[in-house]
């Protein structure tokens, strides 16, 4: 017989498994219940551990996203930093470069106030050489003095084109060389141009031909008559034999005065090189020419201030043609005609006894004055200051009475300038024909003395100039 114990053992085992069984299936209604209370509280129509694991994975990347954001701005920063330190180096390589700036301007302007002290310190005595020359050239010399006078008379010129050439083309840079436009008569400048040229290119074996032209033109005369100039010049260099023309056409926006040769002409490649400075034509040139190559760079400038067309035309080996065009003006109409070539050609008749005042504080150009003007017939006197000539009256000529009144615009410190000079002696003269000579370009004292009514001639003076100016006033116009 089995032992009642041992019996109820398995049996036991059976209850405590049917326990656990149980206790088992009631947790895992329990934990049913919750899934089923987590998953109805989860995301609509998702499954809430997906939902989890893909928030946690947002929450990684914007972690990582944050951390970049983080790496990025400390970058930017960095660069801010980098780029500060670039800007405060260029705003000091900015302030050096404003300060060299500055620097250069004083350089150039004190260059450019130099040039123009040394050209006036210059033209004084080249003045004075020009006017002695002049004066000789008038008297009768044998024909191998002759030849001297004219050689140092073409010396003058090489060295007044070359002086004037650099002060031109500093005051071009400068930007102080200022246009003074006013209307004139073509005539006004060209008929003198054309005997000036026509002596130069009968030295030279040329003829030049002159077409001239009634026409009143608006320009600066002093500037326009620097183009021309130069066209001439120019002509006359590159010319070996053949002719010269200066003539003038009408065009509908103005009159366009023309300067043409028969010299080497210019090759189409080269037509807008020299107009450069310092490049000049390859060929044609007289060998011993001391020529810079700035003449047509100065034109080009020139006339672009002035606003006035450049033309040229040009075949190799038939030369050359340079036109300016000028736009047409209107005169008062009570100013007279001035002075023509062929009234000024019997200049020295027509001056016999004409009584001339000269102020200059060069003694030696009171001298060149003197021998030139009485070598026209004039009655000169001449004084280095107001002062002076007001002695010279006061013990020699009280009561003398001018018929004009030629004085330099720039006197000793000490003294009034020309312009003030002038109007003294008008107080005690009134009318009396004034003609101020300066070595000064500046636009402002020719414009104060047109408008007071005196002529304005510049330095170095040219005799025949001087002479048409004079036969004008005589003949009471205004050349």
């Amino acid at each position: 017989m089995g032992d009642p114990a041992g019996a109820e053992a398995p049996e036991a085992a059976t209850e405590r498994e049917r326990a656990l069984v149980e206790e088992n299936a009631r947790l895992r209604k329990v934990c049913g219940a919750l899934i089923e209370r987590v998953e109805s509280s989860g995301a609509a129509g998702g499954a809430p551990y997906a939902a989890f694991e893909h928030a946690v994975l947002l929450a990684e990347q914007v972690r990582e996203r944050t951390e970049t954001l983080h790496r990025t701005l400390d970058e930017l920063g960095e660069v801010n930093r980098q780029l500060r330190d670039e800007i405060a180096v260029r705003v000091e390589a900015e302030q050096r470069l404003r300060e060299s700036k500055r620097e250069a301007e004083a350089a150039n302007l004190s260059k450019t106030k130099f040039l123009a002290a040394v050209s006036h310190d210059l033209m004084q005595p080249l003045n004075a050489a020009r006017l002695f020359t002049s004066a000789l050239g008038e008297e009768a010399v044998p024909a191998s003095s002759r030849r001297l006078v004219d050689n140092i008379g073409r010396s003058l010129q090489d060295v007044e084109a070359l002086l004037g050439t650099l002060v031109d083309i500093s005051r071009l840079d400068a930007g102080v060389l200022k246009p003074d436009v006013a209307a004139f008569r073509a005539a006004d400048l060209l008929d003198v141009m054309a005997e000036e040229y026509r002596q130069i290119a009968a030295s030279r074996g040329l003829t030049l031909h002159y077409v001239g032209s009634s026409a009143v033109i608006e320009s600066d005369l002093a500037l326009l008559a620097r183009v021309v100039r130069n066209f001439l010049t120019n002509a006359i260099r590159y010319t070996r034999h053949g002719h010269l023309l200066l003539g003038c056409r009408r065009r509908a926006q103005g009159l366009e005065i023309l300067v043409g040769d028969t010299g080497a002409g210019i090759a189409e490649s080269q037509r807008e090189a020299i107009f450069v400075e310092f490049q000049r034509a390859e060929n044609g040139h007289d060998a011993q020419d001391r020529g810079l190559g700035l003449g047509l760079a100065i034109v080009d400038r020139i006339a672009t201030m002035l606003d006035h067309p450049l033309r040229l035309a040009s075949q190799p080996g038939c030369g050359s043609l340079f036109s300016v065009q000028v736009p047409y003006g209107r005169l008062p109409a009570s100013q007279p005609r001035s002075a023509s070539p062929a009234s000024s050609s019997q200049g020295e008749d027509a001056l016999a006894g004409m009584r001339v005042w000269v102020i200059d504080n060069d003694p030696g150009i009171c001298e060149g004055m003197t021998a030139l003007l009485e070598g026209w017939g004039c009655r000169v006197r001449t004084a280095t200051s107001l002062a002076g000539l007001e002695a010279e009256l006061d013990t020699h000529a009280a009561g003398e009475t001018p018929d004009v009144l030629l004085v330099d615009y720039h006197l000793d410190a000490s003294s009034p300038d020309g312009l003030a000079v002038a109007a003294h002696l008008r107080r005690r003269h009134p009318a009396l024909p004034v003609v101020v000579i300066t070595a000064n370009h500046d636009a402002g004292i020719k414009s104060l003395a047109r408008q007071l009514g005196y002529g304005c001639l510049l330095k170095p003076l040219k005799p025949l100039r001087l002479r048409m100016k004079l036969v004008a006033l005589l003949d009471g116009s205004s050349a």
